[in-house]
């Protein structure tokens, strides 16, 4: 695991800042996902919990289509 330089945060840190392993080895990431999750949505470990928790769910048929109208 490399990161490619360093990275300007703009928005303050939310909670405690995760390093790029713990990150990685709290959700089971290979190399690659964890390093540009990591870059892209900074250390902080409120925003990286929210994203993941996001990533987990996914809806079933039944939700996706509960507002569509029936014919």
């Amino acid at each position: 695991m490399k990161t490619q330089g360093l990275f300007e945060r703009r928005r303050t840190i939310r909670g405690a800042a995760y390093s790029l392993a713990e990150f990685q080895k709290k959700y089971r990431l290979d190399d690659r996902m964890a390093e540009d999750l990591f870059i892209r949505f900074g250390p902080s470990s409120v925003e990286l919990d929210l994203l993941m928790a996001a990533k987990r769910r996914s809806l079933s048929f039944d939700e996706l289509t509960k507002e569509m109208p029936l014919r």
